[in-house]
């Protein structure tokens, strides 16, 4: 995404809350995946929710030697996000939960138990969940090595949250949005230009009180700084009201956010969404591993903007290609040189990025808002910068 002239140009990126409808479809989905995979780390997991007025569905393909309480699960997490009682519009009691479960397909097991590289040889080795291409991204705007305007639209959609909770904004309900533009001047962030937050509020507030405390506990708070001044504009509930939100509003589904999920429109998306997915499933997977192997190469010093593309085959382990791209930031070597130095450097294997990672444990629920990188609150290991030193030794 990197411009490469020293012109001012603008880009914008958004947020929803964990109220927000795909977003429960989403928390719901992974709060499953967690629950299965704490009883068995091998269990195929593929889940999807769906969600509307009184209403949750969850559906998809799910082998295990385990045990999951769907019903409650969903009900623990709606409850958990602050649908309780009617006048949200959805209420974690008293909607109906429907599941339709099915086992994974036996022709897909048969290429992801054992890869197409050890097969008939007696050995053991996951192979690719499903083809598809997967990105990771990485900069220097932020010290996450995030893109500044999706990490500024996870801070305030977060804040809206604890706000509401904590009672430092009363007159929200759980769903809500927020968009953040920032204006460039080349490589370089310079200005929050515009920042708009559509909130979810009970119909007895008024828009001057939501406003006020939108505005106090939210966004001054969190934008304070250089980049945040008197001519950033500012947008609050456009509308005029909010009061019809979360799944009685809108109808919810899983992987509806994925570029909420990944660098809000900065950097490519893949062909798939994470939530509901075990690991053995390379959206998420090599999505991450992307993501770790783009962060390393910026901290590096090798590039100041990188993005990596992964693609794998259904059965077979080794990705089928591994493309760098600096967007001419690096000045040291050629993209595909990059390319083969990731080749030597990692193990791009299902099982061996699991291992990594130490994915095979409930780490999910926690990441399926406010996105799936970033977040040094959580010490995710696909964010460390732990492959700095191979990297410059190879």
């Amino acid at each position: 995404m990197f411009n490469s002239t020293n012109d001012s140009w603008l880009f914008t990126s958004e947020s929803v809350t964990e109220g927000h409808p795909d977003k429960v479809c989403d928390q719901i989905a992974d709060s499953v995946l967690d629950a299965l995979i704490a009883h068995d780390p091998c269990a195929r997991v593929a889940c999807e929710v769906a969600t509307t007025t009184g209403l949750v569905l969850v559906m998809g393909e799910i082998s295990t030697s385990g045990y999951a309480d769907i019903p409650t699960i969903a009900r623990d997490t709606v409850r958990r996000i602050g649908y309780t009682g009617n006048p949200s519009g959805f209420d974690a009691d008293s909607c109906a939960v429907l599941t339709s479960i099915d086992e994974q397909s036996s022709d897909i097991a048969m290429g992801v138990n054992c890869s197409l590289e050890v097969r008939g040889s007696g050995g053991q080795s996951t192979g690719a969940g499903d083809q598809g291409m997967m990105f990771g991204f990485a900069n220097e705007d932020t010290p996450e090595y995030m893109p500044l305007p999706i990490t500024l639209a996870h801070r305030l959609t977060r804040r809206m949250a604890e706000a509401r909770k904590s009672g430092h904004a009363p007159s929200l309900y759980p769903d809500g949005k927020s968009q953040v533009t920032i204006r460039y001047d080349g490589e370089r962030p310079v200005h929050i230009d515009t920042v708009v937050i559509s909130a979810q509020h009970r119909a007895e507030a008024t828009a001057e009180q939501v406003r006020e405390e939108i505005e106090d506990a939210v966004i001054y708070p969190i934008l304070a700084g250089d980049l945040f001044d008197s001519q950033t504009k500012i947008y609050i509930n456009p509308t005029g009201r909010f009061v019809i939100g979360g799944p009685q509003g809108d109808t919810g589904l899983t992987g509806r956010k994925i570029i909420c999920d990944t660098y809000g429109g900065f950097g490519h998306h893949g062909g798939g969404a994470f939530s509901g997915k075990d690991p053995t499933k390379v959206d998420r997977t090599g999505s991450y591993a992307a993501r770790h192997i783009a962060k390393n190469l910026v901290a590096a010093g090798f590039c100041s903007q990188c993005e990596v593309q992964l693609a794998y085959i259904i059965g077979i382990a080794q990705p089928v290609s591994v493309t760098v791209t600096t967007f001419g930031t690096s000045v040291k070597y050629s993209d595909e040189a990059l390319g083969a130095l990731v080749r030597r450097t990692f193990d791009l294997r299902p099982d061996a990025i699991i291992e990594r990672f130490d994915m095979l444990r409930p780490i999910y629920a926690s990441i399926s808002n406010y996105g799936h990188f970033g977040r040094p609150e959580l010490d995710l290991p696909w964010e460390r910068l732990d492959a700095v030193e191979a990297l410059l030794s190879n």
